[in-house]
């Protein structure tokens, strides 16, 4: 029998190319101002939690995201450990382009009359379209044979997520994790976990998915939860 773990799994602060309206998977770019902000607000909403560790992408923003948390929470002593597996998706030919050509080419090449309707439908609680078809129909569009496909994604990152829990679910003490990854790459990691019928719109920046580890079996518990920030405005505003 496994000690249970409890991971938390943040999507990184708000950046420049999210500001612009730019696919930003593999493509990187700072946190704003506002991104910096967001990631404050979540360490404070965090703080009575105490991770036994951290981890996060190996790009840029996920970085400057979790070393914010950890500053704000008062855990900077935790060491951030990189995983490559948690990178975002990567868009091939599309990365950087405004993310309306993206959507509008995947909505076109279903028979959507426009991206609108393509979103509307990936987030309507009867599923008539699903992300793992989106991805899929971007990954043929691409011109470059770059871009990652659903199965990709979700077996890399279910990978590295596996092999924490293994690590962290030895000993007789429970234990939190923290995780700051990227929106598609959380989605399609939690999805067949359990997360597919808690999706209701995309992941905010610095919103959390709470995933619990026990006896082997995982358990998406929440997807895009905001209250951890909205608690750390408020434990800040106080101060």
């Amino acid at each position: 029998m496994s000690t249970k773990v409890t991971f938390y799994i943040a999507r990184h602060g708000k950046t420049i190319l999210n500001t612009l309206g730019k696919v930003q998977g593999w493509s990187d770019s700072p946190l704003t101002h506002e991104g910096a902000k967001v990631a404050k607000y979540l360490g404070a909403g965090l703080s009575d939690i105490q991770f036994s560790s951290a981890y996060c992408s190996d790009l840029r923003r996920t970085h400057e995201t979790i070393n914010i948390i950890l500053e704000h929470h008062g855990q900077k002593s935790v060491k951030v450990v990189e995983k490559t597996e948690f990178r975002e998706v990567c868009f091939g030919s599309y990365e950087s382009d405004p993310t309306n050509n993206m959507w509008k080419d995947a909505a076109l090449y279903l028979q959507y009359k426009s991206s609108k309707d393509l979103l509307r439908d990936v987030f309507d609680v009867k599923k008539n379209i699903t992300y793992e078809q989106v991805a899929n129909v971007i990954k043929k569009l691409d011109e470059l044979g770059m871009a990652e496909g659903f199965d990709e994604v979700e077996k890399r990152t279910q990978k590295a997520l596996l092999e924490i829990a293994k690590k962290e679910s030895k000993g007789n003490e429970e234990k939190n994790v923290l995780i700051v990854a990227h929106g598609m790459c959380i989605k399609f990691m939690l999805q067949n976990l359990g997360g597919r019928d808690l999706v209701t719109d995309d992941l905010g920046n610095a919103s959390v998915c709470k995933v619990v580890f026990k006896d082997g079996k995982f358990k998406v518990e929440s997807m895009g939860d905001m209250s951890y920030v909205e608690k750390g405005k408020k434990l800040i505003k106080m101060k």
